[in-house]
């Protein structure tokens, strides 16, 4: 009896040994740590990042960045562009079970235009009503022709969760979000981890070949990369280009990188509570000088290896939508502090809030030189990046240097910043031309007229009022280990594990 016990024992332990090793879990480094894990409420890129794994949209895009099908398999403009009728797919549920049909896609929409604190409203406001066709045909009735809408559905505002979930949780969704992805929620370990399971009936469960993924928010670059380079991760976000060459170097591991949709500059608070009340948020003049002092291509140059480009403009230089009137302006100290003088500000203190990580602290302190040249004493303030986000929306701040993953329509990397009434508008800007300028781009699909319209804009929000100060453009740049096969940058920064193999 004790040889064949121990004979037992051993096999269980062997069986539990085997089934250990084969479950194939991907663990990712972020940068840092998402905020809500609800589609609706969330705004942070890093949460994106943990959606893609865990919320399928109504579409997604590929690679040279077209609209193609994912929970809806097509769509049909009405005639006079006032209604978007969809498709959506059969044999969907969601992770608790629950069919996914027409009536959770009206409920998810609805969700965005009405829960309180909804970042998505802003990006589908023409919405007006949701049309239950039969159960797997929807019709969007529009208050007027709106060209970002299918652009919007890829992302955040496309992603359709579990009715009952939603409401059974209502206020608490985001501690145990149900959507109809790939992987399923399992726990959430604030500034820890995120886990996620498999889920055996997803739509397109023949095409995952990953037991689990974690997600770690490692803020520190360095020690981001050295649990890569020790085994600790498989995949690491947000490589600093300085990083390059040793992982390049490194036998077990590779690189990915692609050119961004993303931008980063400085939001300034014009009129959000009692800190906008500074020469900064006050004075056109001021906000000018402070970009003449800065010149645009030293950050690039000194803080990411010449990796990522200069930029003035929502959109990079070369896109159809950059507006090419308005070129980056060269660095004239002497008329910065020509304009400083004349608004009575020669020797200027402007406080700015700065996330954690190491290249926004490295990029900010390259700033505070630049400017100090022209008079300015730029006082960084370091905060983690999700407290950051939330001072930023209460208006706890002056200057915010801040950046945005950046999305495949130009209207997702301006309207929701700048128009007077938006969400994402944490400086409190308000003009109504450039609100203007702005719903005309959004009501037509002809991209000559559009452009006219962003030019409208760019005049504005460019050229004279400097609600943001655009920075840059940067390049989106992983670290995997060798045996992560099958995966593929998009210019989203998104990272779509479906396909990815380990072996």
């Amino acid at each position: 009896m004790g040889w064949i016990t121990r004979i037992a024992t051993a096999a269980v332990l062997a069986a539990a040994l085997a089934s250990t090793t084969s479950a194939k879990t991907l663990r990712i480094g972020l940068a840092e740590d998402p905020d809500l894990l609800d589609p609706t409420l969330a705004r942070t890129f890093v949460g994106r990042i943990v959606f893609a794994s865990l919320c399928d949209k109504l579409f997604d895009i590929s690679p040279d960045l077209k609209v193609v099908p994912q929970l809806a398999t097509g769509y049909e403009w009405s005639a006079d562009n006032m209604a978007l009728t969809l498709k959506l797919r059969e044999g969907v549920v969601f992770h608790d079970g629950e069919p996914f049909n027409a009536a959770a896609v009206k409920f998810s929409i609805e969700r965005h235009l009405t829960l309180q604190g909804s970042f998505r409203k802003a990006e589908i406001s023409a919405v007006q009503s949701v049309d239950v066709l039969d159960e797997h045909t929807v019709r969007l009735n529009l208050s007027k022709p709106f060209a970002p809408l299918l652009a919007a559905f890829t992302d955040r505002a496309g992603m359709i969760v579990s009715p009952k979930a939603a409401k059974a949780e209502a206020g608490n969704f985001s501690a145990h979000p149900v959507c109809a992805g790939p992987f399923k929620f399992v726990e959430r370990v604030a500034q820890d981890r995120i886990v996620l399971d498999k889920f055996d009936k997803y739509w397109n469960k023949d095409n995952v070949h990953l037991d689990r993924v974690e997600f770690r928010p490692i803020v520190d670059n360095t020690a981001r990369l050295a649990n890569l380079q020790s085994g600790s991760l498989e995949f690491i976000e947000r490589v600093l280009p300085t990083d390059l060459p040793s992982l390049r170097k490194d036998p077990k591991l590779q690189t990915a990188t692609v050119s961004s949709l993303a931008y980063w500059g400085i939001t300034i608070n014009l009129a959000n509570g009692p800190k906008a009340d500074n020469p900064l948020g006050k004075d056109a003049r001021v906000r000018e000088a402070f970009e003449l002092a800065i010149d645009r291509n030293a950050i690039p140059q000194v803080v990411f290896n010449g990796e990522f480009t200069a930029g003035n403009q929502w959109e990079p230089v070369g896109n159809p939508y950059y507006i090419k009137e308005i070129p980056v302006p060269q660095r004239n100290l002497e008329k910065a502090k020509e304009l400083l003088k004349a608004a009575g500000h020669p020797d200027l203190v402007v406080n700015l809030m700065v996330p954690t990580t190491q290249e926004d602290q490295q990029g900010a302190q390259v700033l505070q030189a630049m400017v100090k040249e022209a008079g300015i004493d730029l006082r960084i303030q370091a905060v983690e990046f999700a407290t950051s986000l939330d001072r930023a929306n209460r208006g706890d701040f002056e200057a915010y240097y801040i950046g945005w993953s950046g999305r495949t329509d130009p209207d997702g990397n301006l309207y929701n910043f700048v128009a007077c009434k938006a969400a994402n508008n944490d400086g409190h800007y308000c003009n109504p031309e450039a609100d203007k300028a702005l719903d005309e781009s959004r009501t037509t699909n002809d991209p000559a007229a559009r452009y006219q319209a962003y030019k409208k804009a760019a005049e504005i929000l460019i050229a004279k009022d400097r609600p943001i100060i655009y920075l840059f453009q940067r390049k989106w740049i992983y670290g995997l280990t060798k045996q992560l096969r099958g995966f593929t940058p998009y210019p989203d920064g998104l990272i779509r594990v479906v396909g990815v193999t380990l072996e």
